[in-house]
């Protein structure tokens, strides 16, 4: 009975592309990692590499203005197409890992030789053919504008400008929906529950980007942090009263109201700039409220 349930684990586990770990070590515990199930190489495409120099948190003069970086893994930037400007047919060479972002890219190689590295999208597959322009056909992979795209498409990768680049929807297994069109403006339902105007001629990607089990990874030790170049985090409630507003107290002081080291609070304040342009752009917050008129 007990090897059933762990079968179906497994099969569970492997449908979601993730990985348990036996508990050989206490870091290995709790650790569910990515069994990377969708990417076919681990070698990236060397012309489409850049440096990636670390600042440790660091600014100009070498002062700390931001605590609790620095160390960590060296890293390669890959440079990611994401204004899908180039028109032509190009197919899908590997799907890779990308140290710089949650969600996997893909390496498409177009006929007259260059090649380019896109956001993968759920579901895309090495030998796949992906376009781009104006009218393609609205296919998982395929860019373009959004005035040619079918009411409830699922997109991602969305410019918020025309020829700006895709700004909206690019982290793993996020994507937004194309709820209506009016006039020169495409309604867009955001992953937060957001509805959105966008203008109805910029580009979009088809598809949910991949890698949507993302969330479900737990790290298992605060080591791997530490690979990631995140250093642990003191909480405010036990520093003293000089350096945290939450700080301070006889034994173990609850802090009152979370807020920041600057006294933001950290629930009910809202943050947004009131009469910012784009107000007019949103017809309903995730809270649902309204603001559009």
């Amino acid at each position: 009975m007990a090897s059933t349930a762990a079968n179906v684990e497994q099969k569970r586990n492997k449908e979601m592309a993730l990985r348990k770990f036996k508990p050989v070590t206490a870091g290995t515990r709790w650790r569910i990692g990515n069994a990377y199930a969708e990417v076919t190489t681990n070698v990236p495409e060397k012309s489409l590499l850049e440096a990636k120099p670390r600042t440790g948190g660091r600014n100009s003069s070498g002062h700390r203005s931001m605590r609790y970086r620095g160390g960590g893994h060296k890293k390669k930037y890959r440079v990611v197409d994401f204004k899908r400007n180039k028109a032509g047919v190009a197919t899908v060479v590997s799907i890779e890992y990308d140290p710089n972002r949650t969600a996997f890219i893909a390496l498409v190689n177009f006929a007259d030789g260059e090649k380019r590295y896109i956001l993968g999208p759920q579901g895309l597959q090495v030998g796949a053919v992906v376009e781009s322009g104006p009218d393609v056909a609205p296919e998982i992979g395929n860019a373009l504008q959004m005035k040619n795209m079918p009411l409830g498409t699922n997109v991602h990768n969305i410019e918020m400008q025309p020829g700006q680049g895709g700004k909206l929807a690019r982290s793993a297994g996020s994507s937004a929906q194309l709820t209506n069109k009016e006039d020169k403006y495409a309604i867009l339902k955001m992953p937060s529950g957001e509805l959105r105007k966008v203008l109805i001629n910029c580009y979009a990607t088809v598809g949910v980007v991949s890698n949507s089990d993302h969330f479900l990874q737990s790290m298992g030790k605060a080591g791997r942090n530490r690979w990631r170049g995140i250093k642990p985090r003191t909480r405010g409630v036990a520093m003293n009263p000089v350096d945290h507003p939450m700080g301070g107290g006889e034994g173990k002081a609850s802090g009152g109201q979370p807020r920041s080291r600057n006294g933001q609070y950290s629930r009910g304040l809202k943050t947004r700039t009131r009469g910012k342009g784009s107000d007019k752009l949103i017809i309903q917050r995730n809270s649902g409220s309204k603001l559009a008129k």
